[in-house]
This record gives structure tokens, sequence and C-alpha cells, in this order.
């Protein structure tokens, strides 16, 4: 894959992470709970801080590798469509999904990549959707699993 190739893709991955914090950020406004609202108000932060790692990667900078663990919750919950007043548990689940999609997308790019360099970003990017799918899961696990 050529620099051009290489930059597109991470100019395509900084433009995701911009879209997925602006989803948290207009899902913080439609929650009632300050708790909620700061909760996922955090989460936008934590996606304007991925943005600033691959642009990272885009000067150069190399990118730590490490295990996620995985509850696998998000792959038994109801699909849930993004509404007005959402409770915190819909709101949970549909960011799980997001995530899940995310990492999937970044774990296929990868296994297409046939330079090491690439397919090590793109896995690099797959961990960190995996490590907010999982922040997602132990919220979901502590709060709603917990009450039930």
């Amino acid at each position: 894959m050529s620099k051009a190739s290489i930059d597109e893709i991470l100019d395509f991955a900084i433009t995701a992470e911009v879209a997925a914090s602006r989803f948290y950020t207009e899902l913080a406004a439609q929650m009632e709970s300050e708790t909620m609202r700061k909760a996922f108000e955090d989460f936008a932060q934590e996606e304007l801080e991925h943005k600033a790692t691959l642009e990272g990667i885009k000067q150069g900078q190399a990118v730590e590798a490490w295990e996620v663990a995985d509850l696998k919750i998000a792959d038994y919950a109801v699909d849930v469509e993004p509404r007005a007043n959402m409770d915190y548990q819909d709101a949970l689940i549909l960011a799980m999904k997001r995530e899940k999609a995310a990492f999937r997308l970044y774990s296929e790019m990868a296994a297409l990549c046939h330079d090491e360099s690439i397919r090590e970003t793109f896995l690099a990017l797959a961990r960190e959707e995996a490590k907010h799918k999982l922040r997602f899961e132990i919220e979901y696990d502590q709060v709603i699993l917990k009450e039930n």
C-alpha cells in the first residue's frame, strides 16, 4: 500500500472517531440523568483522544499492542435504535453495538492488508474499539444486570 493509501485509511479512521465523538455528545445531551450525561460526555472525549492517537500514527508515532477482554454482552443484546430520551440501558446497548461494529471494521481491514505495519495499525485501531466496547459492557454488567 502506498503512503497516500495509508493516509487515506487513517483519514477515514479519524473521520469515524470524530463522528463517534459527535454521536456520544448528542447522546449525552438526551440524557436526563447528570451521571449518564457525564458518562457519555466522557466517552465523546475518549473518541477525540483516539483521533489524536490516529493523527500521531499519521505522523509516524508507534502504537502499543495489548489484548482486550470481551464480555460478549453486546453479542446477546437486542438491537436498539437511537431515539430521544432513551434510557441508560438502551443507550449502553447502542454504544456497545457501535463499538463492536467499529472493531469488526478495523479487524476486517487488517485481515485484507498485506503490509505488516499497516495491518498492525488496523489491529491497534480494532483494539481501541474493543477497549471501548469492554467499558460499555462492564458498565452494563455493573449497573443494568446487577439491578435485575
